[in-house]
């Protein structure tokens, strides 16, 4: 299956369940890269209501809500939020790909997709996304795709109980990635 598919298309409210579904069972799994969640984050319930505030922040130009699709079926996520106009022209990457599908590189076409996306659809000059000092598979990721570090946030963010330092990496949009 390492062959199968990669697409992007926006969220909707109908794929709550297998999105709680994969979020429920890789939860402790991905204690160690994102902040916690309250149980009905795992819920198709909460799910749901978080995609319906994805959507509305959507509809305001605020964020690009994206499933992350292999062969037609749901694996993940990617979003462009923190979107910024005006002189700024940039917005924050963020994804995630289920653990049942790790390793096929969807997680690396999906960004590909999404900054496509974000230069052709959205308009904008710049991507940004942080990654921990030590996940090295979303820094791969990040730099296939044509980002580069540009700083270290010592003791950025709170995550599993201690404060982790993150890289920064940036990639404007008007060039080819560079390889």
């Amino acid at each position: 299956m390492a062959d199968e598919e990669t697409t992007i298309r926006l969220i909707r409210v109908d794929d709550a369940e297998v999105i709680a579904a994969h979020r429920a069972r890789d939860r402790r799994a991905y204690a160690a890269w994102e902040p916690a969640q309250p149980d009905e984050f795992y819920t198709a319930a909460g799910q749901r209501r978080r995609i319906e505030t994805l959507l509305g922040e959507h509809d305001r130009g605020e964020r690009w809500p994206a499933v992350i699709l292999a062969g037609g079926e749901v694996v993940g996520q990617v979003t462009v939020s923190t979107i910024l106009r005006g002189p700024f022209r940039k917005g924050f990457l963020g994804y995630w790909v289920a653990s049942a599908f790790d390793g096929r590189g969807h997680a690396t076409r999906a960004v590909g997709r999404i900054l496509t996306v974000m230069a052709e659809e959205l308009g904008l000059h710049r991507a940004e996304a942080h990654t921990r000092m030590d996940n090295l598979a979303s820094q791969r990721v990040l730099r296939a795709n044509g980002f580069s570090p540009w700083g270290i946030a010592h003791a950025h963010i709170h995550l599993d109980g201690a404060w982790h330092d993150e890289v920064f990496w940036e990639r404007t949009l008007d060039d080819a990635p560079s390889s």
